[in-house]
């Protein structure tokens, strides 16, 4: 198999590869264009994130610096809004529901690395993808790891860092974030 092949069969890849560098560069290219839009021009941020992403419900706003690394396996539903200085690397997909919110200073890794220092220097990475559910306000300064699954209608605190699947309708904080406190659905 390629080092491709094996990203994106989720297994252990060498992240240094020319095919899986290149990847990264039309993300590069448009997430500067995007950075560079004036906010307040919804139309050309809009077109951008329509060519940036692999798709995106109606209206989604990004303030910058906004960057990721692929891009097209970023897919958010609509209204969706990430704040300043957010970063995805989306290596393996990322799907975000409808109404979600990012905070400022976050991010939301796909991508992860061995424990072993041989691993390390053989510049391996594996990719798991995040899921995160409808109506999800994400605080800022958040981290967001690989493999996470986050239900609908979640809060995520200011600094949690999220190590394992969040449950629908709740508050979760800290490090490792966990549940506080209950949310009532009120859609």
């Amino acid at each position: 198999m390629t080092e491709l092949e094996k990203l994106d069969a989720g297994l252990e890849y060498c992240f240094t590869d020319p095919e899986v560098e290149a990847r990264k560069g039309n993300a590069v290219a448009l997430c500067r264009e995007l950075n560079a839009t004036e906010h307040t021009n919804r139309e050309e941020q809009c077109a951008i994130i329509g060519k940036l992403f692999g798709s995106a419900g109606e209206n989604p706003a990004i303030l910058p610096l906004f960057q990721c690394d692929n891009g097209k396996n970023i897919h958010v539903g609509a209204q969706f809004l990430a704040n300043y200085n957010v970063t995805i690397l989306d290596i393996a997909p990322v799907h975000i529901g409808d109404y979600c919110m990012i905070g400022p200073n976050t991010l939301v890794t796909t991508v992860n690395h061995p424990l072993s220092p041989r691993g390390r220097r053989k510049r391996l990475a594996q990719a798991k993808p995040v899921t995160i559910g409808n109506d999800v306000w994400i605080g800022g300064n958040c981290t967001i790891l690989p493999g996470v699954t986050i239900g609908s209608n979640v809060v995520i605190a200011a600094g949690a860092v999220v190590t394992k699947d969040v449950p629908d309708n709740c508050v979760v904080a800290g490090i490792p974030a966990q549940k506080i406190k209950d949310l009532e659905d009120d859609t």
